[in-house]
């Protein structure tokens, strides 16, 4: 286990924290390498289902660390963190000032809970600088087109209950709440089959700028493997029994 970020399992669900607080949690080498192969863990891992990214501090990320930029370049998981698609469902616990990398990071997430008082921004254009670490390539699919354009050009950042309102985070609430309120979103969504909930998730999110066609191809797969899973029989048969289904990801 790496100091920088630390894990815990409840349950069906992978709790990951990062822990560098007096440097804004920014990703140097060893909290990206740390927080890849804990996301990697999660993906392969057959008895978790779902995780919960949050942070120590009073900033959820600053992004990169640019003292260790300066001297050794960007961290190598850095782009394999932002860029992979990452097969479970992720929920964001975010606080403090979301902007930059650290925003970026939070778009890695599936769904968002954040702190009142927080907010999100992309400020790279203040700095001569590019969001390239993939938030001018979600945002569009995040947020209202003009929002996404006017945060992406003015560098302004929003506020939490903007964000709310926008369907950029899923819930706001008290600071001391938010990684409650991310854990219980997380196992409300690991209460279900681990195989179906995958599939879910790689829909929705391949949904931007697909067509209805091609939908409906990419989904033609996927019913296939899912109707005929042993959890597709097992969660008939808990519903015909009326008990909770015991799901096997199988």
């Amino acid at each position: 286990m790496s100091d920088v970020l630390l894990t815990e399992r409840r349950g069906r669900v992978l709790v990951m924290t990062l822990n560098r607080p007096d440097q804004r949690n920014a990703l140097n080498a060893e909290l990206a390498d740390a927080l890849k192969a804990s996301l990697e863990e999660l993906d392969a891992d057959g008895e978790l289902t779902a995780g919960v990214l949050t942070a120590n501090g009073k900033n959820f990320c600053a992004g990169m660390d640019l003292k260790e930029f300066a001297t050794k370049g960007p961290p190598a998981s850095m782009g394999a963190i932002y860029n992979q698609p990452w097969q479970k469902p992720l929920i964001g616990g975010v606080h403090g000032p979301v902007l930059a990398g650290g925003l970026e990071l939070a778009l890695v997430c599936d769904l968002l809970v954040a702190a009142e008082g927080s907010s999100f921004g992309v400020p790279e254009v203040k700095r001569g600088l590019l969001a390239a670490g993939g938030a001018l390539v979600r945002l569009p699919s995040r947020l209202p087109y003009a929002v996404a354009m006017e945060m992406s050009l003015t560098g302004d950042p929003i506020s939490a209950a903007q964000a709310e309102q926008y369907g950029l985070v899923s819930k706001v609430v008290a600071p001391e709440q938010v990684l409650d309120e991310a854990i219980a979103l997380a196992e409300r969504i690991a209460a279900n089959a681990p195989l179906s909930i995958a599939a879910s998730k790689q829909m929705i999110r391949n949904s931007a700028g697909r067509t209805e066609e091609e939908g409906w191809a990419e989904q033609v797969p996927l019913v296939g493997k899912i109707f005929s899973s042993k959890d597709s029989i097992e969660g008939s048969i808990a519903f015909a029994e009326k008990r909770q289904p015991n799901w096997s990801g199988e």
